[in-house]
């Protein structure tokens, strides 16, 4: 015979709670659940069915009558628990950073969570706990360039100068080459991933229709790219493109160009006699950075270069004439905001 169990009984307001909470849409399923289970016993029905009802055992409907008679409503929250047990020694992190100052493992260039989980004699995922963490990606690289150049404190604040505060009336040009661009031909469009996900695809195989050099000037002030595709990267072909810069520009213009330290910009001693009027600046050494046209370089890459497929080397001059072209129509330059770090 089924037992009836402890007689409950609650506040005006718990009631009104619990009639709430049972007919809730926002609630947790627990909180609806364990509401329904004490309105059924106050309505004066057994445990047992009250169980039979709601589709659970008696013991359940009995601990929830047990908590709610002891605590009203707090009674039916979940009680606290001591969540799972630790089982990685504290000292773990202190441990991973002491060998990540040691040598890889033989074979290695540099250590791995699997490496590492070896090494000390642990699980891997504690050792990936502690590495997500801490925020160490060790398949992650950056690089540095440390410039070594004695005047680079001089030789910086000149070019930076020039793109803060040029000469009254000045052009200011920033140059650059960028060489032995691939003309490649693939096959190329878009293809649905595993996933579901639509990308663009890139057949792996190609053929290497020829390279081409690429010179680029970019006004400071106005942001519009003068380019120029040639097959060499000499420095006839940079004077060459010099010339072609200067045509258009008056001799008593006052012009500044920005240049790097590759061989092809120096010893020009005799083209800037015949040019008095231009005056070459100097990035310093392993500081190229410090050269504004790089930006559109990366720019010019991104847009028209990558993942493109080209016939030949024409085929390729043309697409970077097309971009310089399109690019021309509503140049933005550039604004220097680097600051020391």
């Amino acid at each position: 015979m089924a037992r009836r169990g402890r007689t409950l009984t609650c506040t005006a307001e718990d009631r009104v709670e619990l009639e709430r909470l049972s007919r809730s849409h926002k609630e947790s399923k627990r909180a609806i659940f364990r509401a329904q289970i004490i309105l059924g016993v106050l309505e004066g029905a057994l445990q047992e069915v009250v169980a039979q009802e709601l589709g659970t055992r008696p013991n359940t409907v009995n601990k929830w009558v047990q908590r709610f008679a002891e605590n009203g409503i707090q009674g039916l929250s979940d009680a606290p628990r001591s969540g799972k047990p630790k089982t990685v020694g504290g000292d773990l992190r202190s441990r991973i950073m002491k060998k990540l100052e040691q040598s890889p493992p033989k074979g290695q260039s540099s250590w791995d969570g699997i490496r590492l989980a070896e090494a000390l004699g642990v699980k891997k995922s504690s050792v990936y706990k502690v590495l997500e963490k801490e925020g160490i990606q060790l398949q992650r690289t950056r690089s540095w360039c440390i410039s070594t150049d004695k005047e680079f404190a001089a030789k910086s604040a000149d070019v930076i100068g020039l793109y803060l505060n040029p000469p009254e009336k000045a052009l200011v040009f920033s140059i650059d080459e960028k060489p032995s661009i691939q003309a490649l031909s693939r096959k190329t469009g878009y293809v649905q991933t595993s996933s579901g996900k639509i990308v663009k695809g890139l057949q792996s195989t190609y053929k290497r229709n020829g390279t081409l050099n690429l010179f680029a000037a970019l006004n400071v002030a106005t942001g519009v790219i003068k380019s120029k595709t040639t097959q060499t990267k000499k420095r006839p072909d940079f004077q060459e493109f010099m010339n072609d810069l200067m045509k258009d520009i008056p001799l008593e213009q006052e012009v500044h160009v920005i240049l790097d330290n590759y061989s092809t910009h120096k010893k020009n001693d005799e083209w800037l006699k015949a040019h008095p009027n231009v005056t070459f600046h100097f990035t310093p050494t392993s500081a190229s950075w410090l050269n504004m046209v790089e930006i559109w370089f990366g720019i010019l890459t991104r847009r028209t270069l990558k993942g493109a497929s080209f016939k030949s080397t024409q085929d390729l001059s043309e697409a970077i004439s097309c971009f310089c072209e399109v690019y021309n129509e509503n140049p933005k330059p550039f604004v220097w905001k680097k600051t020391r770090s």
